[in-house]
């Protein structure tokens, strides 16, 4: 047993000195537009009037926003550095997606629950991308730390620096998936296509 003792306790010490990533679990939320109109083309050309605005101002279909608040605790260190010890994310996804507003005829209510899953489905892939950017930047932030930094500001600006690479990272990301799916042929054209050609 005395030959184990020793590599157990290095064992022990090893797990302890590892930075601890918090549980977390994603709020999401489903935030529907009214749109107006009895046949595909019509809730289409609604939808092209009412629907959100994307960040260059044009409206899109639905649209995939959320907002991230952190709880952190830096801690001064002996040898005047600084650690980043907690970084715990509270994550909110919202999904805004087009809604009719009245009772529609039955092959375009057809239609229309196969527009508006495939429209779904997009925009929880886009959520996704969110919370893998979260669990990114949670990970590259516990433990984190800065020289010569015994008030624990130095830390401070090199993070933004480093969650903002994160941040472009998940946007392109993002614009490169809807680039695909919005391609002639892609995902989402074909549900466009399949809603306005009832």
């Amino acid at each position: 047993m005395k030959f184990f003792r020793p590599l157990m306790l290095a064992g022990v010490a090893m797990l302890l000195s590892r930075p601890v990533l918090a549980e977390w679990q994603a709020a999401e939320k489903v935030e529907p537009y009214s749109i107006s109109g009895k046949t595909g083309p019509e809730l289409y050309a609604s939808i092209g009037e009412k629907g959100p605005k994307a960040s260059t101002g044009t409206r899109v279909i639905a649209h995939t926003d959320f907002k991230l608040t952190w709880t952190r605790k830096y801690e001064p260190q002996p040898d005047g550095s600084c650690v980043l010890v907690t970084a715990k994310p509270k994550l909110i996804v919202t999904y805004r997606l087009p809604k009719p507003a009245g009772k529609l005829p039955a092959a375009t209510q057809k239609n229309w629950d196969v527009f508006a899953a495939g429209v779904h489905k997009h925009e929880l892939v886009h959520g996704d991308h969110i919370k893998e950017m979260v669990k990114a930047i949670e990970q590259m932030s516990i433990g984190f730390s800065a020289p010569a930094d015994p008030g624990c500001k130095t830390i401070r600006t090199e993070l933004t620096k480093r969650l903002a690479e994160l941040s472009l990272t998940q946007r392109q990301r993002s614009r490169d998936f809807d680039r695909v799916e919005m391609s002639d042929g892609g995902n989402v054209h074909q549900l466009i296509l399949n809603l306005v050609n009832e």
